[in-house]
């Protein structure tokens, strides 16, 4: 047994001597380095250096509720009776930075997504259209249930340069200090540009803006007729939202035919960026801003003619020259330019409370209702529209009108003016008080023309062809593109009882009526037998907000 215990040992011992002077053989490795995620001071709180890179990036995020009530129970019309909504968003954004020898290059993106409830206000008809928001499509739930995705931001700023999606350069205010953030003035959030802005003097910048027009543009004042009831003179006019091409109607009255009509492409076509420029002031005491912006508007040629006498070839000739002794020529396409001004002005009240500020501002247009903002409450992407679902009448918001005697394009104008305050009582407790007016007018001579030529414009009809001459009463009383004024004024409370987060609540008084004279109530009953049943000279409406929000 000793013998056997002693070879047993004796190879064990030899097995790890040769284990040993194979592990000495091997190569030893290193383990790789820990590169630990630095803080990056140079840009702010909440930057840290990419690993590997000297780009500082940023990450930050909002989740949002609310919950919303607007006073409005009638249902006598389709869409009426929708009294609350729900809002739950949720937001995403990414800052990066980088030193350069140009100065900082930056790429900011921001996410907005969110499911909105309720045919009010919360569920927006304004960014359905503008294709921001995809609509539920249920009995129950079509224009009630939306989901909202919209990339809000994505650009880059390099030596003075910003290109993507941004805020216009043409807004100053917007809101800043609202819940609702419907108060009358320009508020573009997102939209593509391509932007150069020079720093000179001390607090002093200039920007050249170029802009995407399709969020600017709203629509031209059309009509649509039935072609067969049109022929025979005997078609009943009215508004409609139709896909392109959009027609409007011209009574051209060719050879003495007085059921001659010329329907014209009405669509705006995207040829012409919009330009906008602002020169801005920061200093201590807050900041001012100036700024213009002009925008192309532009119709198409026409793109049939009833009534024309003839047949092919003739009543081709002959619709040439009907068009050209109206001074329309062969295509009638047209271009005129809507332009805004607009003046603001933000005031740091420090010695009032810590945090406390003031904004004023004004705009003012011709064919640029988007950049007056006179339809930021009512609605956007439509020649006109209720202020709340079985209101008495609507809004008319068209940037121009088609003379259907003349054929020429003649601009609307509107301006707004908007004063906001925001009181700190407490570092936990703040409110906000706004008020806001604006006015939007249209040429005389249009609507009396509109009128001449069909029944949009002094309806009911009580002798053919009406008009505001022979039917004066329903031209009186007709709400068909009207001077309007508009007033949308509020105030909130917010508790914010740790950082980045706000509890609170806002009301809005809205008011919005025609500027001479009294309409015709659409919402109880409208004409009886060409004899109104009431008349009207504004309207109002209240709405009220709750928020919870959680920055990060």
């Amino acid at each position: 047994m000793k013998l056997v215990k002693s070879l047993l040992l004796g190879s064990a011992a030899g097995l790890t001597i040769v284990g040993g002077a194979q592990a000495a053989d091997l190569p030893v490795k290193k383990a790789a380095p820990i590169e630990y995620v630095r803080v990056c001071t140079a840009y702010g709180a909440g930057f840290f250096y990419i690993p590997g890179t000297d780009t500082c990036l940023r990450i930050s995020g909002r989740a949002r509720a609310e919950y919303g009530y607007i006073g409005s129970d009638n249902r006598r019309v389709v869409g009426g009776g929708d009294l609350s909504g729900f809002v739950g968003l949720a937001r995403f954004a990414f800052d990066t930075r980088t030193q350069t020898g140009y100065g900082t290059l930056r790429a900011f993106l921001r996410v907005d997504m969110a499911s909105r409830t309720g045919h009010t206000k919360l569920s927006s008809g304004t960014n359905l259209r503008g294709g921001y928001a995809f609509s539920g499509t249920g009995q129950d739930a079509f224009g009630r249930i939306q989901n909202f995705v919209n990339v809000d931001k994505a650009f880059i700023q390099f030596a003075g340069l910003t290109a993507g999606r941004a805020s216009s350069f043409y807004d100053f205010y917007a809101a800043d200090y609202e819940i609702i953030g419907s108060s009358l003035g320009s508020n573009m959030p997102s939209t593509n540009l391509l932007a150069y802005t020079q720093k000179f003097g001390d607090g002093w910048t200039a920007t050249i803006s170029m802009e995407d027009p399709n969020y600017r543009k709203n629509p031209i004042y059309s009509d649509a007729v039935p072609a067969a009831a049109a022929g025979a003179g005997t078609g009943a006019l009215s508004q409609v939202l139709t896909t392109a091409p959009t027609p409007i109607i011209l009574g051209t009255n060719a050879a003495g035919d007085a059921t001659a009509v010329a329907f014209i492409d009405a669509v705006q076509r995207s040829r012409l960026p919009d330009f906008v420029g602002s020169l801005r002031y920061d200093a201590p005491w807050g900041s001012a801003q100036l700024s213009a912006a002009v925008r192309e508007i532009n119709t198409g040629g026409y793109l049939s003619v009833l009534g024309v006498p003839g047949t092919g070839a003739v009543q081709t000739a002959n619709t040439q020259n009907l068009l050209a002794a109206r001074g329309l020529g062969g295509g009638v396409g047209q271009t005129e330019y809507g332009w805004a001004v607009q003046a603001g002005a933000k005031f740091n009240l420090p010695f009032i409370a810590p945090g406390d500020g003031f904004y004023l501002q004004g705009s003012y247009g011709e064919g640029a209702s988007f950049y007056t903002g006179i339809n930021r409450f009512t609605a956007g992407y439509l020649s006109s529209a209720s202020v709340y679902a079985g209101n008495p009448f609507n809004q008319f918001l068209s940037d121009a009108v088609v003379n259907p005697l003349t054929g020429r394009t003649e601009l609307s104008t509107s301006f707004t003016v908007v004063g906001s305050y925001l009181h700190y009582w407490s570092p936990e407790w703040r409110s906000a008080f706004y008020a806001s007016y604006g006015e939007m007018w249209f040429p005389t001579g249009a609507r009396q023309a509109m009128s001449q030529a069909n029944s949009i414009v002094g309806s009911p009809s009580t002798v053919a062809p009406p008009s505001y001459i022979t039917n004066n009463l329903g031209y009186n009383l007709s709400q068909s593109l009207r001077d309007t004024y508009q007033v949308v004024t509020g105030a909130s409370l917010i508790w914010s009882p740790v950082k980045d987060l706000d509890i609170g609540v806002e009301g809005q008084y809205i008011k919005t009526g025609v500027k001479n004279g009294r309409v015709s109530d659409g919402d109880k009953g409208g004409f009886v037998a060409n004899v109104p049943t009431r008349t009207v000279s504004s309207e109002d409406v209240f709405q009220a907000r709750f928020r919870v929000q959680r920055d990060f």
